[in-house]
């Protein structure tokens, strides 16, 4: 669309209307909280702009450099020009031009390159210090005064200034403003004052002016500049080692998120009363997964990030499988891993403060609130972007990578993102996304199709799956009770091999060992003997041998001879000898068993109890129904309602997609440039508290209101502004007549009412 022709902007709102459509989305997608809401207009889009908040935001993305120039810019009067700007930093205006760019995009800096102006609220924000520079002084010395001054300066005075030019230029000194000439300074620091080259900023401190300092830092804003990041040192890797490294680890990935959904399938642990998975349970399922505790809380909080095990809501609530477990399952390999990938990338959980303790000496428990934090999104992206920077196989040196990261957000740099950082570094290489300290392909393309408009998942399934061994559909089955899965199995094979043996061993092949424990899970289960043998029989590519026959049909003889139900629970068998030897047997004394009747046995502890004491007991007990029927408790059984994967907590403003903020720039650019009215409703004279009152829900609602403001002259003008903010009596508002940031002095304000529709 075209645009009006260049002229000189008169302010940051003449200027945004002057800006080519691809430029407004460009800044609209890198400032997303001046959409919210949708803007009326240009000078509403130049008014939140300059709100505190959003230019906070806005400088936690600049870079070093770029903030360094920001400095300098403070520094300058206003308006300044970009030479004067690149004279001051000690560059050429060639490699000046992508920082100043930048702050011209983000609405940060306006005008011309003779006349760039910084946002009044840009100023404020940086503070009365820039770059460790006082504040400028009426009366201060000109350079030829400041080294005549100093040629002939008694001792003290140069250690004294050495202290305030690259230092705080704030000292401390008592009786600062004691009236002292050149001939009655007792000190280096009265000598100063005589000859003004400090002034004093109250009556016990000093502080050097800036053009002072600036004399004497030689006309530099900073001792150096970091035009560019520094170098990140490399290890460099082989493509091929690299991915099969991240193929090993993103198939471990899948078959450990596999089996957290079987266990908790057929165990689903409690919910704590505050919220999580307490810490036998989490102690518990890391012994279930052959894992240490920490990374067994990854893979839980990966799980539940991905949706796939969650609360059930139940009133007893228990942490189980989704409904969208069982359709992940059923994907193929290279899709269950993308869904996994792009769960963590978008996640704020933060699987290592498991197991830490907060503030108040609790310790912080898996899949509760207290492992979200915000900012854990953006740094993990943040680290991917450096990874995707270096050349295929760089494995880079995790202290250069923090280095990196820090000088390209150096605001929101510190010791915790940079711990994150760290973290983020060993998550990739558990999920595959890196392999042995590089991006592998998957990584890659993970993050190509993030970043990428529209974002398509082929290339990252087409990817990982290169790198994914392929799924065998069968096992070995062994004479001695044990069966040999030459790879990774098919998801079906896979679950069956999980229900009814136990791993024993893992390696380029994992082997399985099959007991009377694990058939009677199988048996529990639902699996009939014939039918768990012929299933068995199906996925090797070896005859069931004899042994395991001879196992799985002497369970389930046995499986079901005793049965447990509730009373609070009760025992049941047709065969009374083997309730006589268990009222007799001492391993059965915790559960205080009674006679009933000669095949009924009372006891004084749940049902799960009774079962589980009475299986370590040898025996293979199953659970009656009320209806005395046994009950079969299938995995697939145990799974929450239907439930949506958690939202992310958010740190950052998200932006908006693109054709949305495309539709909102064509409405900003037909709305009509606002230009109040000469008159308005009757301002009638109001106190302070109500004027201060009206004022304050402006800013809450972002809506304009009309002003009277008198002058120093006494004068009372009528505005329409719109009110940003309002701190020790001043109100810092967009003026819709001047088109620019002010800040009104309340006790000048004679009335205030809002603006009506028919105003705008």
């Amino acid at each position: 669309m075209a645009t009006r022709p260049a002229a000189v902007p008169r302010s940051l709102a003449d200027e945004l209307r002057s800006w080519d459509d691809a430029r407004l989305v460009g800044l609209l997608r890198a400032r997303p909280d001046v959409m919210a809401p949708v803007p009326a207009d240009l000078a509403t889009v130049a008014a939140r702009c300059t709100t505190r908040a959003s230019v906070h935001r806005a400088l936690d993305s600049l870079d070093t450099f770029t903030l360094q120039v920001l400095d300098a810019l403070a520094v300058l009067p206003d308006p300044t020009s970009r030479a004067e700007l690149a004279r001051r930093l000690g560059v050429r205006t060639t490699v000046l031009a992508p920082a100043l760019d930048r702050l011209r995009d983000l609405a940060l800096v306006w005008g011309r390159d003779t006349a760039l102006r910084l946002v009044l609220t840009v100023r404020d924000t940086v503070g009365p210090y820039p770059a460790g520079l006082g504040p400028p002084a009426s009366n201060a010395p000109s350079g030829q005064q400041i080294d005549e001054a100093l040629a002939t300066a008694p001792a003290g005075v140069r250690e004294v200034l050495d202290l305030l030019v690259w230092g705080s230029p704030v000292g401390a000194v008592p009786n600062a403003d004691r009236p002292v000439s050149a001939q009655s300074a007792r000190s280096p620091v009265e000598w100063l004052i005589a000859h003004r080259l400090l002034t004093v900023l109250d009556p016990g401190h000093v502080v050097l002016p800036r053009e002072v300092g600036l004399h004497l830092r030689g006309g530099r804003v900073h001792a150096a500049v970091q035009v560019e990041q520094p170098p990140v040192q490399v290890t460099e890797r082989s493509a091929r080692l690299v991915d099969s490294a991240a193929g090993a680890a993103a198939s471990e990935l899948l078959r450990l998120v596999g089996e957290l959904g079987e266990l908790w399938g057929l165990a689903p642990p409690p919910v704590l009363r505050a919220g999580g998975l307490g810490v036998r349970d989490l102690r518990r399922t890391a012994n279930d997964l052959d894992l240490a505790e920490p990374a067994a809380a990854q893979v839980i909080e990966l799980a539940y990030a991905a949706g796939l095990v969650a609360a059930d809501g139940a009133v007893g609530p228990c942490w189980a499988p989704t409904p969208a477990y069982d359709a992940w399952t059923a994907d193929p390999p290279a899709v269950r891993w993308r869904r996994l990938a792009q769960a963590w990338l978008r996640s704020s959980r933060v699987p290592e403060l498991v197991g830490e303790r907060d503030e108040r000496g609790t310790v912080r428990a898996a899949l509760s609130a207290d492992v979200d934090r915000g900012v854990s999104a953006a740094v993990r992206q943040s680290v991917l972007v450096l990874l995707a920077e270096l050349p295929a196989g760089s494995a880079p040196d995790v202290d250069s990578l923090i280095a990196g990261l820090r000088w390209r957000r150096p605001r929101r740099s510190g010791a915790f993102t940079e711990q994150l950082a760290r973290w983020c570094v060993a998550e990739a290489e558990l999920l595959g996304v890196t392999g042995r300290g590089a991006l592998s392909a998957a990584g890659q393309a993970l993050w190509s199709a993030h970043v990428a408009t529209p974002s398509e998942d082929a290339p990252v399934e087409q990817a990982v799956a290169a790198l994914l061994p392929a799924p065998v559909d069968h096992v070995l089955l062994q004479a001695d009770l044990t069966a040999v899965a030459p790879g990774p199995l098919e998801a079906e094979l896979g679950r069956l091999m999980h229900v009814s043996a136990d791993v024993e061993s893992r390696g380029g092949a994992t082997v399985y060992r099959f007991t009377a424990n694990s058939v009677r899970r199988a048996l529990d289960g639902g699996w009939a003997a014939d039918q768990l043998l012929a299933e068995l029989a199906a996925g090797s590519r070896t005859p069931v041998p004899q042994p395991l026959d001879y196992l799985v049909r002497d369970v389930a003889r046995r499986h079901g001879r005793v049965r447990v139900g509730a009373a609070r629970a009760f025992v049941r068998s047709d065969d009374e000898g083997v309730l006589r030897e268990l009222l007799a047997d001492r391993r059965a004394a915790v559960l205080q068993l009674r006679s009933l009747a000669p095949s009924v046995l009372a006891a004084q502890a749940d049902p799960a109890t009774v079962l589980e004491v009475l299986r370590e007991m040898g025996m293979a007990p199953a659970a009656e129904s009320s209806t005395g029927e046994v009950v079969v408790r299938r995995p697939d059984v145990r799974r929450t309602p239907p439930r949506q994967p958690p939202t992310p907590a958010r740190g950052e403003v998200v932006p908006a997609a693109e054709p949305l903020v495309e539709a909102v720039v064509r409405a900003l650019r037909s709305a009509p440039t606002p230009e109040p009215p000469p008159s308005g409703p009757p301002l009638s004279p109001s106190e302070p508290t109500h004027t201060i009152a009206v004022l304050r829900e402006a800013v809450e609602r972002r809506e304009r209101v009309w002003i009277g403001y008198a002058d120093g002259a006494g004068r009372v003008e009528r505005r329409v502004v719109e009110p940003l903010s309002i701190e020790g009596g001043r109100v810092t508002a967009f003026d819709h007549t001047r088109e620019e940031v002010r800040t009104f002095s309340v006790h000048r304000v004679t009335g205030v009412a809002p603006v009506e529709p028919t105003d705008r």
